[in-house]
């Protein structure tokens, strides 16, 4: 699938690794302390598919946040940006778990906070829940949403399932249009 850098549709980007599955429901891993690479910090988390499962990780991703020092323009951001990508994976697939990472990235690129969810797919044999929404009802801005807040983002398949990440400077700058940054791996995705 296409990533998306400042409004513009460019290269696929594919992640290096796959998000990490080895924590529990409400349990984070938070790997900080030196770094041999661009990530500085990573925390992961697991959440059930229910509808309470996006204020959750609202919840998570500001104290994580916090605790590494990002600004409040920052966390509020991360917020709205996890909180849109859970919510997809809740009404758009049907996983049993909902994967979720938060990455401190610092490099030439500048310092930047990366979110990444990634759901189950559907069940063998099943399709994709298709909603019967109402045009007047507010749905499908989630990553109308994600784009207007971030400076990149993108999607990956991974085998039945997706993954979809969003950058956002960690200093809390808005997003808005500028140059399309620089793979820092050769595959975009930084680790």
């Amino acid at each position: 699938m296409p990533s998306v850098h400042d409004g513009a549709i460019v290269a696929s980007v594919i992640p290096s690794a796959p998000l990490g599955t080895e924590v529990g429901e409400a349990t984070l891993s938070d790997r900080s302390g030196t770094s041999t690479g661009p990530a500085a910090r990573r925390s992961s988390f697991e959440l059930a598919p229910h509808p309470g499962s996006a204020a959750q990780a609202r919840r998570m991703t500001r104290a994580h946040l916090s605790g590494w020092g990002a600004c409040e323009d920052t966390c509020d951001a991360a917020a709205l940006v996890v909180s849109e990508l859970v919510t997809n994976a809740i009404v758009h697939t049907a996983s049993r778990r909902i994967h979720c990472e938060l990455h401190e990235l610092c490099d030439d690129s500048g310092e930047r906070v990366r979110i990444a969810v990634r759901d189950e797919g559907c069940m063998p044999g099943d399709t994709r829940p298709a909603g019967r929404i109402a045009p007047e009802e507010e749905h499908g801005r989630g990553l109308l949403l994600v784009a207007a807040v971030s400076t990149a983002w993108g999607a990956q398949e991974t085998g039945p399932g997706l993954l979809v990440w969003a950058e956002l400077p960690r200093d809390g700058q808005a997003a808005g249009p500028g140059p399309v940054p620089a793979p820092c791996d050769g595959t975009g995705w930084a680790w």
